[in-house]
């Protein structure tokens, strides 16, 4: 059976670009995202690019989903032995007028998620760690992980939740032969998003001040890769002109 990396949240940039990096890397790579449709150009490069690649539309916030896709990719595709949990769910407002409803949305999308895909891997992997088998489980943090700021208090109390999970399972995992990061992803990234909201922003791309999303997937490699006697938990990466 295939070796299986599963990316939760394969988009069009950072988490499409992961996906395409571990099929080059002879995974198969199992892509999510609510929509299947918007799924099968990614999937479509991997094939044309020589990889093996599968899409799943799922829920991330459903743990009767999570549960199911686990026990399908599994039973009918192979071992996952890379996860990659790359949710954002980056929506700022003020804490005058937040909803509750979209703050717990937010958390559910940017932790309580990350619980329950972690949770359901890391299940399986405990049952088969060995040294020549790396197994690794990334989660996607991003500037809110570390500090709070004015109008993205629901993102950086998820984003803070995440980084906190990240740690209890390195510390729980890491004995057993499993290798938990949290990357914190500080700056903007070469998106639609930016392109079209913030253009001075993406104006820096000609000057290598927005990350590239396959140089992120690139270094998402890297850590599933590292030797276990050296490994790292938290790796950030931003533009060289980012201020931190």
């Amino acid at each position: 059976m295939n070796k299986v990396a599963l990316v939760i949240g394969a988009g069009d940039a950072t988490g499409g670009a992961i996906a395409r990096r571990f099929a080059r890397g002879g995974y198969a790579a199992c892509a999510t995202r609510r929509s299947l449709d918007k799924l099968q150009p990614l999937l479509e490069q991997i094939r044309t690019d020589g990889g093996t690649a599968y899409g799943f539309a799922s829920d991330a916030r459903k743990e009767e989903e999570v549960v199911a896709l686990v026990e399908q990719i599994e039973a009918t595709i192979g071992p996952i032995e890379v996860l990659v949990f790359n949710i954002g769910a980056n929506a700022p407002s003020s804490i005058l007028e937040e909803t509750s409803r979209k703050y717990f949305k937010i958390w559910e999308m940017a932790c309580f998620s990350g619980f329950l895909n972690g949770r359901e891997v890391a299940r399986r992997m405990v049952t088969r760690t060995a040294p020549d088998r790396p197994q690794t489980i990334i989660f996607t943090g991003a500037t809110a992980s570390l500090r709070g700021g004015a109008n993205f208090g629901a993102f950086a109390g998820a984003k803070h939740a995440l980084r906190a999970l990240a740690q209890s399972m390195a510390r729980e995992l890491g004995p057993r032969g499993i290798h938990v990061a949290h990357s914190i992803i500080d700056g903007a990234i070469d998106t639609e998003f930016i392109r079209d909201s913030f253009p001075e922003r993406y104006a820096l791309k000609a000057q290598d001040g927005i990350l590239n999303p396959d140089h992120i997937a690139d270094q998402y490699w890297m850590l599933h890769t590292q030797p276990r006697d050296a490994w790292t938990h938290e790796l950030d990466l931003r533009p060289y002109m980012e201020k931190f």
